[in-house]
């Protein structure tokens, strides 16, 4: 156990002893239940189960930086002396859920060309899905990249598929929100298809929890088609202690589990991984192959000089799993926070910390997410 997480464990523990952590829900909170009620469930056949979150039950805690530009993510195709290059980076916290819509845009850039060698650059879930839809499209993939899918942002993700905080409306044309529209539908069709143990992804149900009716976000309005079992829940219709919840059926995927099956995919095909870090375009002219695929995330700040691009910190509180847990809850606290159950851990989390560089947890937030969560689930009428 980290240092971060024992402080954690240990200072979260004392609150919530000492009653802290159930104030924070209000009167709410502190009202008992009688017994367990029949809540209608739209998606599982089981009733709810409230999540066992403690301190004691912290595993781990991580930080990661998301890649935000607030015009949004960046595919586009551009000469690079003699070779082509195609950028595919700067999804901000829809990363996974545009991967395949995104590097499906990406591929697109080569239409009509003849399969031959292709260079990806990064290997988070951009280079991965990238590299296999290169490979499906005939051509051959080496993937260089400064650290393996497990060590990369993409595997700290929370993985919920929703497109959430790509853009700013201000700052995105029509053209733009029809490729991400066009993005989020090809990558949701691509999930649909990995449903199950070997990739990682389930479809479950998503409370978003509050003391006012919930405001649909904007992928929510836009492509409702993606969003099934949506219902707006009062109380008695809900077993959590606020007044609104929202509930919609989507796609959890495991990032752990589906990037190293990615891994395994490309492998499989014929593809390379050399680990190698780039500091410059300079450097990219002495790769063999003629077209290159950008897929750096963060990394194009330096390496291409797009100031824009700017990371969004996140921070993640691993507690041991809950094998009966079969829902995910967003809200609900003192500020906007989720938990999302996985094979391996209960996933909690819900911090944006735009424009910070730094890797390093955060001891307070951790307390926070944490007494959050344990009062919340406390508090449910099961």
């Amino acid at each position: 156990m980290d240092d971060v997480a024992g402080a954690a464990r240990r200072r979260v523990l004392g609150a919530v002893a000492g009653g802290a952590a159930l104030n924070l829900l209000g009167a709410c909170a502190s009202s008992p239940h009688d017994g367990a009620a029949n809540y209608v469930r739209a998606h599982s056949r089981h009733g709810f189960v409230a999540p066992r979150v403690s301190a004691e039950r912290i595993v781990r805690v991580i930080a990661g930086l998301r890649p935000y530009r607030p015009s949004g993510f960046v595919v586009r195709r551009e000469a690079l002396d003699e070779k082509t290059l195609i950028h595919n980076y700067g999804h901000g916290g829809g990363g996974i859920s545009l991967s395949w819509g995104s590097s499906a845009l990406a591929v697109r850039e080569l239409q009509g060309q003849a399969p031959a060698q292709a260079a990806v650059i990064g290997a988070g879930v951009m280079g991965l899905t990238t590299a296999r839809l290169l490979q499906d499209a005939g051509w051959q993939v080496t993937l260089y990249t400064a650290q393996m899918p497990r060590h990369t942002t993409s595997n700290i993700a929370a993985g919920q598929w929703g497109p959430t905080s790509v853009f700013e409306f201000d700052r995105v044309d029509e053209a733009f929100e029809a490729r991400y529209q066009w993005a989020a539908r090809i990558s949701h069709h691509a999930f649909q298809n990995l449903v199950g143990s070997r990739y990682g992804v389930r479809f479950l149900e998503n409370y978003y929890l509050g003391d006012r009716p919930h405001q649909p976000s904007y992928y929510e309005r836009e492509l409702p088609e993606l969003f099934p079992a949506v219902a707006d829940l009062l109380p008695g219709e809900h077993p959590f202690p606020v007044e609104h919840a929202h509930r919609v059926v989507t796609m959890q995927i495991e990032p752990a589990i589906f990037l190293r099956q990615l891994e395994a995919d490309i492998r499989l095909a014929g593809g390379r991984f050399v680990v190698r870090e780039f500091t410059s375009p300079e450097e990219l002219l002495a790769l063999p192959e003629q077209t290159i695929f950008n897929c750096t995330g963060l990394g194009s700040r330096e390496l291409f000089g797009d100031e824009e691009l700017t990371p969004a910190k996140g921070q993640l509180v691993f507690v041991l799993p809950d094998a009966q847990v079969d829902f995910a809850t967003i809200g609900g606290g003192s500020g906007v926070r989720y938990m999302f159950p996985r094979t391996g851990e209960l996933v909690l989390g819900g911090s944006w910390q735009r424009g910070e560089f730094s890797l390093a947890t955060d001891v307070g937030l951790a307390e926070r997410i944490v007494a959050d969560h344990q009062a919340l689930y406390d508090a449910m009428a099961v």
